[in-house]
């Protein structure tokens, strides 16, 4: 099947221009400037990104990934698909066990179908202090025995690992892990500025939600963040929903770690795409409030109701971004993250037709996944 979308701004690595591209078989084949050569679906001079990339989602359509259930993971997808996210790990939370490696082989399922690029373990590896919305009952050291039970379980599609360095056994699983091609993420952690230093030499190479779940920035104890930030192995993650970060954080971490190393994420649990209410995040009960989502009792932040087109929307007119560099953190760098980036991530010849379609407000449009619309232009 061939498809020529035309009258276009198509938002490239190069910039924004008036055009056309066109797709066969799942993959663009021309991306053109002015007038398209041919008939073809005309989006009226829309903006057309590429599909969003979101390595790190709880849930969402009152569904969730830590859960195991094959159903609501096809939801929580669907749901996040509506908003742009053609790309998606499905995050566990702290779990036993038991509980880990049945939600693993389940999501693997998935991944095997298409449907999920990766499972991430967010936990259980991480700090008391800084466990967040996480079951600190069921919080544990690193152990690569364990871990090495759970890359079984996840068949080769556990993707991420987020744990604290400054745990005994940290550095070895660290090692572990980046040896089987997962990623290891720092967060969730109480280190200092050296603790962290040692993880990143370890192999650590994403920080999990950087500024969440970690000891502050200060000028006498710079801790995680500095060491996170300096680094230039490391990609940070953000969460843009101007709840988790101020938007002057937000200006001050992409100012020093630049399009290359920061991607945005949802983070968003089960209410994303839902109303206010009580809500599951693994065993933990979250309730959400003016779409704000907090651990029941008026605790912690327990991840978001939000939505990549959302993020987008927010990093160009909250931020300050231009369109190609929200575009870099939304789809490219999520991409280079997990390896995908020769396939996606951008509008470039070759490769998937994932994209997205954007309003001149930057709502989402239409979505195209794999050259299938999954949402009609309108």
């Amino acid at each position: 099947m061939s498809i020529t979308l035309s009258d276009a701004r198509v938002v490239t690595p190069e910039g924004v221009h008036e055009g056309w591209l066109t797709i066969e078989d799942g993959r663009i084949t021309h991306v053109g400037r002015g007038a398209a050569p041919g008939p073809g679906l005309s989006l009226g001079g829309r903006h057309v990104v590429p599909g969003f990339v979101d390595i790190h989602s709880h849930g969402g359509a009152g569904g969730s990934f830590p859960s195991g259930d094959q159903e609501e993971a096809r939801r929580v997808a669907a749901l996040h698909a509506a908003h742009g996210t053609t790309t998606i790990v499905a995050s566990l939370v702290t779990a036993t066990t038991n509980e880990l490696t049945r939600a693993a082989s389940a999501l693997a399922d998935l991944c095997e179908d298409g449907l999920l690029a990766g499972v991430h373990l967010e936990g259980p590896y991480i700090s008391k202090a800084r466990c967040g919305a996480h079951n600190p009952a069921l919080l544990r050291e690193p152990s690569v025995r364990e871990f090495t039970e759970l890359l079984k379980a996840g068949r080769g599609h556990i993707r991420m690992l987020t744990l604290a360095a400054e745990l005994p056994g940290a550095l070895d699983t660290i090692r572990e892990a980046v040896a089987n091609d997962v990623i290891a993420a720092l967060g969730h952690s109480d280190a200092d500025y050296e603790q962290t230093l040692l993880g990143i030499e370890a192999g650590g190479s994403v920080a999990t939600h950087l500024y969440n779940a970690m000891p502050p920035l200060h000028h006498r104890d710079p801790g995680p963040i500095a060491a996170l930030l300096e680094d230039e192995r490391v990609t940070i993650e953000l969460v843009n929903d101007g709840v988790h970060v101020h938007p002057a954080m937000m200006r001050l971490a992409y100012d020093v770690a630049g399009p290359g190393r920061t991607v945005l994420i949802t983070d968003a649990m089960a209410a994303a795409g839902m109303g206010d209410g009580v809500y599951g995040l693994g065993p933990m009960r979250v309730e959400v409030v003016d779409g704000v989502a907090r651990l029941a009792g008026g605790g912690s932040i327990a991840g978001s109701t939000l939505t990549m087109d959302v993020a987008f929307r927010r990093a160009v007119q909250q931020v300050g971004l231009s369109l190609p560099e929200a575009v870099e953190i939304t789809s490219l760098t999520p991409a280079k993250v997990l390896g995908l980036a020769d396939d996606l991530g951008s509008i470039s010849v070759g490769k998937r037709a994932d994209l997205v379609v954007l309003t001149d407000d930057l709502e989402v449009s239409g979505v195209m996944r794999h050259g299938n619309w999954t949402t009609a232009p309108r």
